[in-house]
């Protein structure tokens, strides 16, 4: 009787194992199948880089002072000659207040010595006059000797007026002149207390705030224009020979994995990094994201081959088994492995040159966690 229970007890642990074991090698996996289709994939050359701008400036100012007000911050969208910081200025109001003060002071001077010079022409009149009258009675012994030594005299005094009258002239000329350009001087320092934007563009960085004393040099706002905005992408320089200016790209931002965006080669570098053996390929990007940001990180693909129209294989159908990217083929019910080469990548599928045809039926575990072996049955839940 134990004899017997030890039997049946042998046998239902045998029972329980070979089910155990139907259940893990044959049972049929449920999977998932997709029918290969023929799709448009393009050779594409790939680097890594970040979004530039082609053209920048940090605004700072040229004089010293304390900023008394900010009109824009990050993010702003300016236009050339928007006032975007403004300095205290009363001390170079003062400034320019006495530098015209001064130019009044050298007009009313010059208009003083011109009265001069006008008194000086009008005695230097009548010492001519009156000399002409002595020297005629003079040819006549009609006068003295004493007379005719001071009508020249007063002659000469005369002459040496009107020349020191044109001389003060001169002299006040240049003080007037320099006045003006103090007054110039002083008035392009207070117009430099005013900072505008040099372009249309955004502004990406604020550094200063109101109160803040700066220096020439100092950054208050870093402008950048959008009218072109670069990926400056490091690519391999073995394709350096596939690349070409104009040729058609888009650009993929690590912010938007799944979108693509329209660019274009404009320049290629001339200098390879001599460690990562890499060369620098600058792509124009013709639309942007919502929201981006200089410095951020991107992938460019640019198209060096005509379109061709390929077998296309899901990526997540595919598998890599002992170093080989393949497939799982639906043959009757079965999974049979095929090893694929891989060929150009587009959106969320690979192209597949050779070795599979368009109809083919790949299948994957339902679950994300499972896996396949070649020649188990499969079943479509």
């Amino acid at each position: 009787m134990r004899h017997a229970a030890k039997l049946l007890n042998l046998a239902i642990l045998v029972a329980v194992v070979g089910g155990v074991v139907y259940w893990l090698r044959f049972k049929p996996v449920p999977v998932i199948e997709h029918q290969v289709q023929i799709g448009t994939v393009f050779d594409e050359v790939m680097g890594t880089g970040t979004l530039e701008a082609r053209v920048s400036a940090t605004i700072s100012p040229k004089i010293s002072g304390r900023i008394e007000a900010l009109f824009a911050d990050q993010g702003d969208t300016v236009s050339a000659g928007d006032q975007l910081v403004r300095l205290d200025s009363s001390e170079l109001e003062q400034q320019v207040a006495i530098a015209a003060a001064n130019v009044e002071t050298a007009n009313a001077a010059i208009v003083r010595l011109k009265a001069d010079k006008d008194r000086a022409n009008v005695v230097l009149t009548q010492a001519e006059k009156n000399y002409n009258r002595v020297e005629q009675l003079a040819k006549r012994d009609a006068t003295s000797q004493g007379d005719i030594d001071q009508a020249a005299e007063a002659l000469g005094i005369a002459v040496a007026d009107v020349s020191r009258a044109e001389a003060g002239i001169n002299e006040g000329q240049k003080g007037l002149l320099s006045a003006e350009k103090n007054l110039q001087y002083q008035q392009a320092r207070l117009s430099d207390t005013v900072i505008v934007a040099p372009f249309d563009g955004m502004l990406v960085k604020r550094r200063r705030e109101p109160g803040d004393v700066v220096v020439p040099g100092s950054a208050i706002l870093t402008l950048i224009s959008t009218d072109e905005l670069w990926i400056s992408a490091w690519v391999d320089e073995t394709e350096m020979s596939k690349l070409d200016t104009g040729q058609q790209a888009r650009v993929v931002f690590r912010s938007e994995p799944n979108r693509s965006f329209p660019a274009q080669v404009v320049r290629l570098g001339r200098e390879a990094d001599r460690e990562t053996r890499e060369f620098v390929v600058d792509v124009r990007v013709i639309e942007l994201p919502k929201n981006w940001a200089v410095g951020q990180r991107a992938e460019a693909f640019v198209r060096v081959a005509d379109p061709q129209d390929v077998p296309l294989v899901p990526k997540p159908f595919l598998v890599r088994r002992d170093g080989q990217d393949g497939v799982f083929v639906n043959d009757g019910g079965a999974a049979i492995w095929q090893p694929l080469t891989l060929g150009t990548e587009h959106a969320d599928s690979i192209g597949i040159p050779t070795g599979l045809a368009a109809g083919t039926v790949i299948v994957k575990p339902v679950s994300d966690g499972g896996s396949l072996e070649s020649g188990r049955r499969v079943v479509v839940p």
